[in-house]
C-alpha cells in the first residue's frame, strides 16, 4: 500500500516538473507532425507511435487540451495558436455529439480551459471569443444532460452502451453540466419545459455514489469499502438496479483501477464546485450538508481503497482483482513492476487518481482536518513523484507518448505486447498524458502558491 506517513513537499518535484514540460512540448509537436488525423484521433501508442482505435472519439479534446495546458505552464504561445486553430477546425462535432457520455472530457479540456485562461488574464480579453467558448460549453452541457434514464428517486446519464448502463467514468462528465449551469443555461425539453442541468448532475452523482461505489455495508459478498464497479446495469422497464458489470475491468465484482480513479477525481472536484453554490440553491436537493456527506463519503472511500490496494510507489495494477495478481506474491508492499510476467499496471489510473488524492487533501485542509489533509496530500505526492520520473516519464524522443505503461482495454487485447513479453507495457495513452499534464499544472500552482486549478474558474467569473 502507499506510504502516507512521509514528509514529501511539492517543491521537491520542481526539477522533475521543469523536465516534464520540456518533454511534453516535444511530444505534442511530434504528434502534430507525424500523426495522420484523417485516420481518426490519437488514442494510444503502439511501439511508441500514437494510433487510433475506433470505439468512440473520446480523446480528441485531450489532444488539443494538452496544447492548451502546455501554453498555460510555459507561456509558449505557439501551443496556444496550435490548440485554438484545431479547436475551431475539428471540435464542433463533439459539442453536439448525442452518442457519448464523454462531454466533460472533450469539451472542458478545450473550450473550458481556453475560457479559463481568458478569465485568468492569460489570454487577451475578447468578448466574442469568450462567447464562442461559453456557447460551446452550454450546448455540450445540454446535450450531455439529454442523455438521460430515469430511475426511482432520480436518474443518470447513460453510457454509450445504452439507456440501461451507468458508467463510473461519467461522474467526471458531470463537470460540464455544472459549468453549463454556472453559465445560466438549462436543457429545454418538450413543451419548452426547462430542465435544470444542476438537478441532472446532482442526480447522476447520487446514482453513481449509490450503485457504482461500495462502502463495506453488505451490498453483496464482494462489498469492500471503496471499491468500484465500472458499469451499473438497470432494468429499463421499471428502472430497478440489476447488477454490477465491467467493460474494461476483469469483472463486475472486481475493481478496474481507472474507473476507480475517475471516481476519486470526480467527487472531490464537485465538492469544490459545491462550495461556490448558495445554500438556497442547494435546498431542493436536501441541502448542503446532505449533498456534501454523500459526495465526501464516495471520495474518501475510493481514495482510501486506492491507497490500500496500490503498490508502495503509487502506481496501480490495471484491476485489483486481476486473475494472475496472486502470482506476483506480496506485490502491494513493493513498487509496481511494469515488466512482470502476469498482469500489467496502468499509469493512466495513477495520473487521474493522484489529482483526486491531492484535491481531497486540500478539501480537508480547508475544513481544518490536518490529519486527513496530510494523509491524502502525501499519497498524491507519492504517486506524482513516481509518475514524473523513470520508468514512467518517457524521455525517448522516438516515443510519442509522455507517460509510459498505460493500459487501454486489457480484456479486448487492444494493448501492444512487446516481443518476448507476456503482458503489455511501455506504451502511453492520450488520456494518461493529458491528465499527467493536468496534474503537473495543479502541482506547479501549489509550488508557486497560485490559485488552485479548477474546471469552473472560467464560468464563475
Amino acid at each position: 500500500m502507499i506510504d502516507t506517513s512521509s514528509d514529501l513537499v511539492p517543491i521537491s518535484l520542481k526539477d522533475n516538473l521543469a523536465r516534464f514540460w520540456v518533454l511534453s512540448g516535444r511530444k505534442i509537436l511530434a504528434i502534430e507532425k507525424h500523426f495522420d488525423s484523417s485516420q481518426g484521433t490519437p488514442v494510444f501508442t503502439v511501439a511508441g507511435r500514437y494510433s487510433t482505435r475506433g470505439w468512440t472519439e473520446w480523446t480528441e479534446g485531450f489532444v488539443y487540451g494538452s496544447a492548451v495546458l502546455q501554453f498555460d505552464a510555459t507561456g509558449n504561445e505557439s501551443f496556444l495558436d496550435l490548440a485554438r486553430s484545431h479547436v475551431v477546425e475539428r471540435m464542433a462535432s463533439h459539442i453536439s455529439h448525442v452518442g457519448v457520455h464523454d462531454h466533460g472530457f472533450n469539451n472542458l479540456s478545450t473550450y473550458g480551459n481556453l475560457l479559463r485562461l481568458m478569465v485568468e488574464g492569460r489570454i487577451k480579453q475578447d468578448d466574442w471569443q469568450a462567447e464562442f467558448y461559453k456557447l460551446a460549453i452550454k450546448t455540450s452541457a445540454a446535450v450531455q444532460a439529454s442523455r438521460w434514464s430515469d430511475i426511482p428517486g432520480g436518474g443518470y446519464i447513460y453510457s454509450f452502451n445504452g439507456p440501461h448502463s451507468l458508467f463510473v467514468d461519467t461522474v467526471r462528465s458531470c463537470r460540464i453540466l455544472m459549468a453549463g449551469h454556472a453559465l445560466g443555461h438549462v436543457l429545454m425539453g418538450e413543451g419548452d419545459k426547462p430542465i435544470s442541468l444542476l438537478t441532472r448532475a446532482v442526480q447522476h452523482m447520487a446514482a453513481t455514489a449509490r450503485y457504482s461505489i461500495y462502502y463495506g455495508e453488505g451490498r453483496d459478498v464482494y462489498d469492500v469499502r471503496g471499491r468500484t464497479t465500472h458499469e451499473a446495469v438497470f432494468n429499463r422497464n421499471d428502472g430497478a438496479f440489476r447488477c454490477p458489470n465491467s467493460q474494461q475491468g476483469f469483472s463486475g465484482f472486481t475493481t478496474w483501477t481507472r474507473g476507480l480513479a475517475w471516481a476519486m477525481l470526480g467527487f472531490p472536484e464537485e465538492l469544490e464546485f459545491l462550495e461556490t453554490l448558495s445554500d438556497t440553491e442547494l435546498e431542493p436537493y436536501g441541502g448542503r450538508t446532505d449533498l456534501e456527506a454523500v459526495w465526501l463519503k464516495a471520495a474518501e472511500s475510493t481514495c482510501d481503497f486506492y491507497i490500500e490496494n496500490t503498490p508502495t510507489c503509487g502506481i496501480p495494477y490495471w484491476d485489483t482483482g486481476a486473475p494472475q495478481l496472486h502470482k506476483l506474491g506480496d506485490y502491494l508492499n513493493r513498487p509496481a513492476e511494469p515488466q512482470n510476467d502476469y498482469e500489467p499496471i496502468d499509469s493512466s489510473a495513477a495520473a487521474i487518481g493522484a489529482q483526486g488524492l491531492l484535491r481531497l487533501g486540500h478539501y480537508f485542509q480547508r475544513k481544518g482536518d490536518a490529519q486527513k489533509a496530510t494523509k491524502y496530500i502525501q499519497a498524491g505526492l507519492r504517486v506524482s513523484n513516481s509518475l514524473f520520473d523513470s520508468p514512467y516519464l518517457s524521455e525517448d524522443d522516438s516515443h510519442q507518448g509522455l507517460i509510459l505503461h498505460s493500459i487501454y482495454h486489457r480484456p479486448n487485447g487492444w494493448d501492444h505486447i512487446p516481443e518476448g513479453s507476456r503482458i503489455p507495457y511501455g506504451e502511453s495513452s492520450m488520456w494518461g498524458d493529458y491528465h499527467a499534464r493536468e496534474l503537473a499544472l495543479y502541482l506547479q500552482r501549489m509550488i508557486d502558491d497560485k490559485p488552485m486549478l479548477t474546471f469552473f474558474a472560467g464560468v464563475n467569473s
